[in-house]
């Protein structure tokens, strides 16, 4: 299990893309992350602005599978660092790479052209 801590950036960031479910979006943003561990390609490292103590704007309990959990347990030793701080960088890393790919947020979408579906 691991305990995701996020702060207002990453809330408004998750629900422009998932809506109110933040669970389902950080578990894309983890299992994203750990896939990128999985292969072997190094995510950047987690910044130290991130330990300031901070209250998070929410927080709840993430239940994955074993290996991906191992795998970001392995990664937050590796970055000295907090499985709740990993999550927290992971999931701002997937927002990023979100952005970089052109992904535009669902309440960001451009209006249906009403002509177009005649």
């Amino acid at each position: 299990m691991v305990r995701v801590e996020l702060g207002k950036l990453a809330c408004n960031g998750l629900e422009g893309h998932f809506g109110a479910d933040l669970s389902a979006g950080s578990r894309k943003a983890l299992l994203h992350y750990a896939y990128k561990l999985k292969a072997g390609r190094r995510p950047i490292a987690a910044p130290r602005f991130l330990e300031a103590k901070t209250t998070p704007e929410v927080a709840f309990d993430l239940t994955l599978d074993r290996e991906t959990e191992a795998l970001l347990a392995q990664e937050a030793r590796r970055q000295r660092t907090t499985m709740s701080r990993l999550a927290a960088h992971a999931v701002l890393v997937y927002l990023a790479e979100l952005d970089f790919l052109g992904v535009v947020p669902r309440g960001n979408a451009p209006a249906a052209d009403p002509e177009l579906n005649s």
